[in-house]
């Protein structure tokens, strides 16, 4: 079972300002349930914008995770070591096929496994990708029965089943430099998933799903989007600016080091720090306002609005769901919901109940992990891997052309991780400072107050 051993289930998220590994086991008192008995945190050294550059740095940053995560927990590294892992890649590409098989003519009977997978074959079968793409989610996002819409197929009766499925494909290289990281630190990678779908897993409820909403979460060095319809994830994001760009912003304006500038963003949103005492401590309030404000305008106006123009916004009722460690500034969800025109939901806590210290916005995509493994186990066609095979055979000959491009498609994929020269392990170095910007915040000062006034009156 994907990321389960000897009963324990496991996840490591990684991100541009720290790794997570979570780790959970089932809670009887509920169907879908897990209880987490601990996690490990590092921060994370050598991922630029939620991508490696420096192999061994990220190594050993997964290696002081693993090694926290057994401390906390006290389990052996054995027992740890079969992991689900979250990653970010730089362009995300979605792309929606369509499969329809019929079902018995003209009389109707119930859809079996074998033809639910015959469609799904056939929707696979219509990928085509570019070579240097690896695809990494297939995910139904509609099925329906004679036109009828219908949320889980199996054995409901109808003639005909049509299926509309998305394939979500990343960069081949970051997979497989993804994986060698993993691997290098002592773990074994049992599944991966895009931590976009897993920071909206993390903060995002069924109800909202269904709906039909947006998850936006905003960590250090990305923002991720997916949009959800009818309960399902149809589209997938991600765009390459985050908490850092706030940080790198400060350091050049105010003609400071990345390291002060990250110092004087904590102590911004710290409510421990009245702006008084920030004035004292040399700090121009109105210059650090207009540097937030303007990177946090360019991030909402000329990324996220562009990224979600193709669609129609009033079929997300659920409206925007905001996350990630950004997400704490005061008004930033007055101002999100001013450029969408659009209802939005600042997350407070993961879906599930987290320990101390992760109980909060940031740490939205290691609760996310678990639910993926709890969803897969309970629904396998809910996320599936794009060179899965199936058990059942496709005996009709009607596919056999569709079911024969699948093949070499899948092919392709495996040789793709397989076939790449090998790279070396030393990438250029990060020269930033580390920053955590998904540090747990509480409420805020006059300052941040005044900011979100502000945020208000900019439209």
């Amino acid at each position: 079972m994907p990321g389960k051993s000897d009963g324990l289930l496991v996840g490591l998220s990684m991100g541009t300002t720290k790794i997570t590994m979570i780790v959970a086991e089932r809670d009887p008192r509920y169907p879908d349930g897990v209880h987490i008995i601990g996690f490990g945190n590092a921060p994370s050294r050598g991922i630029k914008k939620g991508v490696i550059i420096s192999l061994r740095d990220a190594q050993q940053s997964v290696v002081k995770a693993y090694q926290d995560a057994q401390s906390i927990t006290g389990i052996s590294a054995r027992r740890l070591r079969d992991t689900i892992v979250a990653f970010n890649a730089m362009d995300v590409r979605s792309v929606l096929t369509h499969g329809m098989v019929t079902l018995g003519g003209l009389d109707s009977k119930p859809v079996e496994t074998s033809e639910l997978e015959r469609a799904i074959g056939i929707a696979r079968g219509k990928v085509a990708l570019r070579n240097d793409t690896y695809p990494l989610h297939m995910i139904p996002v509609r099925y329906a029965i004679d036109d009828n819409l219908v949320e889980e197929p199996l054995n409901m009766s109808g003639s005909r089943l049509d299926i509309d499925m998305q394939t979500v494909s990343v960069p081949v290289t970051h997979v497989k430099n993804v994986r060698t990281c993993v691997e290098k630190a002592g773990l074994r990678v049992k599944g991966l998933i895009l931590k976009p779908l897993a920071s909206s897993l993390g903060s995002v409820f069924q109800e909202e799903m269904s709906a039909g909403c947006i998850s936006i979460c905003i960590g250090g060095g990305t923002t991720g989007i997916v949009l959800y319809e009818g309960g399902r994830a149809s589209h997938i994001m991600s765009i390459p600016i985050g908490g850092d760009h706030i940080t790198n912003d400060l350091a050049t304006v105010l003609q400071i080091s990345l390291y002060e500038a990250e110092r004087l963003k904590r102590r911004v949103f710290d409510p421990a720090y009245s702006d008084d005492m920030l004035m004292r401590g040399g700090v121009d309030l109105n210059v650090a306002s207009d540097v937030i404000t303007a990177r946090l305008e360019e991030l909402f106006n000329d990324y996220v609005r562009e990224a979600l123009s193709e669609y129609n916004l009033q079929l997300f009722p659920g409206g925007i769901i905001l996350s990630g460690g950004v997400s704490f500034i005061p008004g930033l969800d007055r101002m999100l919901s001013e450029i969408l025109r659009m209802p939005v939901r600042q997350v407070n806590e993961p879906v599930y109940s987290m320990p101390p210290g992760l109980d909060n916005p940031a740490y939205v995509s290691s609760a996310g992990i678990l639910r993926y493994i709890s969803s897969i186990e309970r629904d396998p066609y809910l996320f599936m891997k794009a060179d899965e095979q199936f058990k059942s055979q496709i005996n009709n000959n009607d596919l056999e052309a569709e079911q024969e491009n699948n093949n070499i498609v899948n092919e392709n994929n495996n040789n793709q991780l397989e076939n790449l020269p090998p790279e070396e392990e030393d990438y250029p170095e990060d020269d930033d400072e580390y920053y955590d910007d998904e540090n747990p915040r509480g409420s805020f000062g006059d300052f941040m107050r005044e900011l979100g006034e502000r945020f208000k009156n900019l439209f």
